[in-house]
């Protein structure tokens, strides 16, 4: 079977299909058509973009492929680990469109063909366009990519993947016409206000334009005659780019979109309930197109929800954060019910603003105390009765049985895959651009704002 991976930068779940008024009809008729499967609690395994998808696309966590921190900062994938080199292994012809954010910046696509095992390269040529503008190249690259559907002739299986800029910050200048400023209500864990219903709006102008390609992609594969021969997979890396959302392993942070449409599925619902990481995603596809996993992988495949082979559903899956723009080291294990989120840097349970990218809503949260919030170095949930995860748990008596089960589940992970934190703090390597942890601004031009500045 061929491949198609679909993905958005910075979306969540932010999609109509788990329940939000945005406009995503694409979305919504990929997710109700047969075959495809919507995953209600799916997560990815970083909330920060190069190793998100880094553990997506090699089944193994940062500390394990090299990626633990942005690629652009000096943070080096094990390439030979990547999906599309094992997919090239296995004959097939493997192409690249648009955003990928495993070497170099994301859209430095020409630096993909070859090293992470892409043979083509689909990409329209971005120089043109500011940060704001990428959205149109979003555009044309989903024409770049129908017409290489529509005119596939080799005899090899195909892997394309197309990631869009969208919905990365910077928003579009222009707010679509159809998204009402004043009725733009932003996700509930934010303040409702003038700020966050503009830039929201903006949000959703840009999700608007993700939508249109997505849906551009998957008509011209029912056009073609291979949709019956391709799965799809349509998902993001992380959630959307606001103050406690990306950056954190709360569910804000990690949890993702994820639907997905196999050929011949026999399974019986439109969606699926247990628990699934995105480290799961290579070991997953390799069973169903029939190749053998590369024996170093940590995730579990599911395509026995697709085949109807009996499947164990992961009983807990888990959160890795080590550099974003500063060093946040942080690991989390979730269950169906319960979170615990450990804060390995105890000398700094600040809030890292750093981490937290540019925009209207964090100079809201700057000019509203956002230097004096603090984090609990260890943290306890229940998501049955706290869904926001605002409620500590870890001094309350009767959940002490839980806290100790979720403390052993986090220990013998780390302890298996021989997380570098169990040593220590991780030494900043001179090659790595690190911000200092109580730095203010992502892209400081000071090196005073620096722990290493990078080569």
């Amino acid at each position: 079977m061929n491949i198609v991976y679909l993905h958005t930068h910075d979306t969540g779940r932010v999609i109509s299909p788990y329940g939000y008024k945005v406009h995503t009809p694409n979305y919504q008729a990929f997710c109700e058509a047969e075959g495809s499967v919507l995953f209600q609690k799916a997560f990815s395994v970083a909330p920060t973009c190069s190793p998100s998808r880094a553990s997506l696309l090699t089944g193994v966590y940062p500390h394990q492929n090299g990626m633990l921190g942005l690629a652009q900062r000096g943070f080096d994938l094990k390439q030979e680990m990547h999906l599309a080199n094992i997919l090239k292994k296995n004959d097939y012809h493997t192409a690249l469109c648009g955003v990928q954010h495993e070497i170099g910046y994301y859209t430095d696509h020409e630096m993909a063909i070859g090293t992470l095992g892409y043979k083509q390269d689909l990409s329209a040529d971005h120089r043109q366009y500011s940060e704001k503008e990428l959205v149109i190249w979003d555009q044309e690259n989903a024409d770049k990519v129908v017409n290489f559907l529509k005119n596939y002739q080799k005899d090899q299986p195909f892997f394309v993947s197309y990631g869009m800029h969208a919905t990365h910050r910077a928003f579009p200048d222009s707010i679509h016409e159809d998204e009402s400023v004043d009725f733009a209500q932003p996700p509930v864990n934010l303040p409702n206000n003038e700020v966050t219903r503009e830039d929201y709006a903006r949000y959703k102008t840009s999700l608007r334009i993700a939508d249109e390609n997505i849906g551009k992609v998957i008509n011209v594969l029912k056009e073609e005659g291979l949709y019956e021969n391709t799965i799809i997979i349509v998902t993001t890396d992380h959630g959307l780019a606001y103050p406690f959302e990306k950056c954190t392993l709360n569910d804000e942070g990690i949890g993702v979109l994820l639907a997905m449409n196999v050929p011949g599925s026999t399974y019986n619902k439109k969606s699926y309930d247990g628990l699934i990481s995105q480290i799961d995603m290579v070991p997953t596809l390799c069973d169903l197109i029939g190749i053998s996993q590369p024996d170093y992988i940590e995730g579990k495949s599911f395509a026995g929800i697709f085949t109807g082979e009996y499947f164990e559903e992961n009983n807990a899956v888990y959160g890795h954060m080590n550099f974003h723009t500063s060093y946040e080291p942080v690991r989390s294990v979730r269950t169906k019910r319960y979170k615990y989120i450990r804060f390995f840097d105890k000398d700094y349970l600040r809030v890292n603003r750093s981490n937290i990218d540019a925009s209207p809503i964090k100079e809201f949260y700057k000019n509203h105390e956002l230097v004096e919030v603090t984090k609990d170095e260890e943290c306890l949930y229940d998501l049955y009765y706290d869904t926001f995860e605002q409620n500590n748990l870890v001094d309350n008596e009767r959940y002490q049985e839980a806290l100790a089960n979720m403390r052993e589940k986090l220990a013998a992970v780390m302890k298996k895959t021989n997380d570098p934190l169990l040593d220590g703090k991780i030494e900043i390597q001179p090659e790595w651009k690190v911000n200092k942890r109580e730095s203010y601004a992502t892209g400081s031009k000071d090196p005073k704002d620096y722990d290493s500045f990078g080569q």
